[in-house]
């Protein structure tokens, strides 16, 4: 089963986790100094903030796999139907490491497919020491992404 996912910039952290926890009647599931994380099951979402972006707003929008089998099927998918596709393979970042793939819609807005394998202790293994732009979602999918 996917769980959909959503990665929003936010300018305030803090004030942000207090509005989206009573918004969803519960506790990010993961915070860290510059994101915070919810996992929800009702409705299926992973939804996900943090201060790394360059303003205000949805960074991406994405569909997160319970395998790998079904990461595969999406960009089979993805693939079958020419979508241009940017593959990061075995990749670290927002606190994880996982296997992901990159679509953008015909409107730019970039979609991130994904399994996660582990929680990681750093936003990004490659970027461990900079803040950096939020979860590495490329500009096109044409483009490599910035991880």
């Amino acid at each position: 089963m996917k769980r959909f996912h959503v990665h929003a910039h936010v300018e305030n952290l803090q004030a942000s986790i207090a509005f989206y926890s009573r918004l969803f009647d519960a506790e990010p599931s993961r915070v860290e100094n510059d994101y915070a994380k919810w996992m929800l099951d009702d409705p299926r979402i992973n939804f996900a903030i943090s201060t790394r972006g360059d303003k205000p707003g949805v960074d991406h929008l994405g569909f997160q796999t319970d395998s790998q089998e079904e990461l595969a099927v999406l960009k089979a998918r993805a693939q079958a139907a020419d979508m241009a596709l940017a593959d990061d393979g075995a990749t670290t970042c927002c606190y994880a490491r996982s296997e992901k793939h990159w679509i953008t819609d015909p409107q730019g807005i970039a979609w991130e497919q994904f399994h996660t394998l582990a929680d990681i202790p750093v936003f990004s293994e490659k970027a461990a020491s900079s803040a950096g732009p939020a979860c590495c979602a490329p500009k096109s999918a044409q483009t490599q992404s910035c991880c």
